[in-house]
């Protein structure tokens, strides 16, 4: 069975812009409890802390909802992610594809405008984390 066409660069970099914007709220509460404990440290080691606890949080949000199908941003967007051969998001596929797309962020998105340039029209971490968006 052929793969489903990937849904359009715009759809899902609109989508990419909603779920930034629900993921600074989940950042924002997280933060809530971590941030008076690390309140007597050294900044110089608290804003690490800090930072690699939301990185961490962020990606827990992600991967639950990525083996789930979809993120609420996802729903609103009609998109799913699925496994290459259409089954479920495994949890290392998961995290390897959060782990490409962080990196995807700090090449200013390369990955993201590499989805102009391939046949499939997938983003360069799904490729690579063995993952696809599809139409829901």
């Amino acid at each position: 069975m052929p793969a489903p066409p990937a849904p359009g660069l715009g759809r899902r970099l609109a989508c990419v812009l909603y779920e930034s914007l629900l993921l600074m709220a989940v950042c924002l509460i997280a933060a809530f409890p971590f941030v008076p404990l690390t309140a007597a440290l050294d900044p110089a080691l608290g804003r690490p802390l800090l930072q690699g606890y939301l990185l961490l949080v962020a990606g827990g949000y992600f991967t639950v909802f990525w083996r789930r199908g979809q993120t609420l941003a996802m729903k609103t967007w009609r998109l799913r992610m699925e496994s290459r051969t259409g089954g479920p998001v495994g949890r290392g596929q998961a995290w390897l594809r959060y782990g490409l797309a962080c990196l995807n962020l700090l090449v200013l998105g390369l990955g993201w405008w590499s989805a102009l340039l391939t046949r499939d029209g997938q983003f360069l971490q799904d490729r690579l984390a063995g993952t696809r968006l599809v139409p829901a």
